[in-house]
């Protein structure tokens, strides 16, 4: 099964600011996308599930994570070095995103966390 992750201020439907959008796209946030995911506002959640619940104790794959939620994660997340967690997150290396892109996630929940959207699971 895969899974979509997309930013949004609502669990219903695909809601950002202007500024949102702004802040994201400004951000240099460069995740793997999909068919319908680009990578900085959505992002596909499938490639970082293992390792977001490893370090956050959350799922990708919650139908909703409220902005209270994505916040905490973003905490989790900002203390993960992304240079070592291969060695520290118990998890076998093809789960554990490059350094790269561990930078990406710490600042897509870090932005989220500071403007206020959740994200939405489309499975």
């Amino acid at each position: 099964m895969g899974l979509d992750s997309v930013i949004s201020r609502s669990p219903e439907e695909v809601v950002l600011t202007p500024e949102d959008e702004r802040a994201l796209n400004e951000s240099g946030i460069d995740l793997c996308g999909g068919l319908c995911s680009d990578g900085v506002t959505s992002f596909r959640g499938k490639v970082y599930d293992t390792f977001v619940t490893e370090v956050t104790g959350e799922s990708l794959y919650q139908e909703w994570l409220p902005p209270k939620t994505v916040g905490e994660m973003a905490q989790a997340l900002a203390a993960c070095d992304p240079e070592s967690a291969k060695e520290f997150s118990g998890l076998d290396e093809r789960w554990v995103p490059s350094p790269g892109e561990i930078r990406d996630l710490q600042t897509l929940f870090r932005i989220c966390a500071e403007r206020g959207p959740g994200i939405i699971a489309w499975a």
